[in-house]
């Protein structure tokens, strides 16, 4: 029996249901805030939106950017089928769970939201110790942490009533991911494309330097995680950071400026690098800083360009589409960027700030509608055949 198109590799479902949870992840939060509703849910507000966003749109898009590089790393057939649609009903049962699981109760909840995330990291340890491929076993080790982080996410907020630790524990776990496929796919798709223009400089490989700073980011995350008010955590944040950014410098990021689907990848990895420059700042200058505002040059900024960034390139080249951006591509970069920049600028703008913030959440989640609608066909519908 053939699967349906829909159901022919991780990245069609997913990224477009991760879209979909993204957006609603800020439009049901704004009213929410706003006092005009309230979710049948365990999760205070402020809980529902970042485990919303984290747990149900990037975990889904974690999901079909790892199954669907899984089969490229291991060269074996792509999941799909049976076991992809168990897979998609698991993470539709954890958002109905997280959002309407006032009546069921904690345990229940936990148990029904972490089954997908734990099935997606089995699913992919054995396609990847399948094929011997055990390099890649550190993505799937991210991921299996990242389910503990779920649970302790349900854990602290049944116990203390809201999530703080786990809430950076688990934001630090995507941008440690981010950290990870970013510096394997940013220098290396800039490098492909600068050799087909024959250009004398090349990204520079990944090397002890890269490493060395790829542990100390590390270092400064899980410190941030347990630690978030010590100097010492903002002294090896703000060296991360620093550390981020000459990374970035030595990927000809400018050099293949003419191609927006290559530019947004640099961009996204330049707002994650200040990230770790702006967090700490708001710890050492409350006067000029803000916390909120810093954290959400990681979430709006660095997870919000980059999964857009991956979900268009990808969605491009495994539905046979040249990898070059197109007017819709444009529009979904220019509203996440604007909605990152009027998030991180609302807490500064005195009598603005509440539509600044509105405005914010309106073209931040507008990127993802946008990707939802002009990618849809292409990920769920097969392509009409020539006659």
């Amino acid at each position: 029996m053939t699967s349906p198109h829909w159901l022919s590799g991780g990245f069609r479902p997913f990224f477009f249901l991760g879209a979909l949870a993204m957006a609603a992840s800020v439009l049901m939060w704004v009213p929410v805030y706003s006092g005009l509703f309230s979710l049948p849910t365990l999760f205070v507000p402020r809980d529902w939106h970042v485990h919303t966003l984290l747990f149900g749109g990037v975990m889904a898009i974690i999901a079909g950017f790892g199954l669907t590089a899984v089969a490229n790393w291991t060269s074996r057939p792509p999941v799909s089928g049976m076991l992809l649609l168990t897979l998609v009903l698991l993470w539709l049962a954890g958002r109905a769970a997280v959002t309407l699981g006032a009546r069921l109760g904690p345990l229940p909840v936990a148990l029904l939201d972490v089954l997908f995330p734990l099935s997606l990291a089995a699913v992919m340890a054995r396609e990847v110790i399948a094929a011997r491929n055990l390099r890649n076993l550190k993505i799937v080790a991210v991921i299996s942490l990242l389910a503990l982080a779920d649970l302790g996410f349900h854990l602290e907020a049944a116990r203390d009533g809201v999530a703080d630790v786990s809430l950076r524990a688990s934001l630090s776990l995507v941008i440690l991911l981010i950290l990870m496929i970013g510096g394997r796919i940013i220098p290396a798709f800039t490098r492909n494309w600068l050799n087909a223009r024959k250009a004398a400089k090349l990204p520079v490989t990944f090397n002890k330097a890269d490493a060395s700073i790829m542990v100390l980011s590390g270092a400064a995350l899980v410190l941030w995680t347990i630690l978030p008010d010590a100097l010492a955590t903002a002294v090896i944040m703000l060296l991360a950071g620093a550390g981020q950014i000459w990374r970035l410098t030595r990927w000809c990021g400018l050099a293949a400026r003419r191609e927006p689907l290559l530019l947004i990848l640099h961009i996204g990895h330049l707002i994650l690098a200040l990230g770790f420059l702006a967090v700490p700042c708001a710890l050492l200058l409350p006067q000029i800083g803000d916390a909120t505002a810093s954290v959400h040059l990681w979430t709006a900024g660095a997870i919000g360009i980059m999964t857009l960034a991956v979900m268009t390139r990808a969605s491009r080249g495994h539905s046979g589409h040249p990898l070059t951006a197109d007017r819709l591509d444009l529009a979904i970069f220019a509203l996440v960027i604007l909605g990152t920049i009027a998030r991180v600028a609302s807490p500064h703008a005195g009598e603005a700030a509440r539509p600044l913030l509105d405005m914010a959440a309106l073209a931040w989640a507008g990127a993802y509608l946008a990707f939802a609608a002009g990618y849809a066909r292409r990920l769920l519908i097969p392509p009409a055949k020539a006659r």
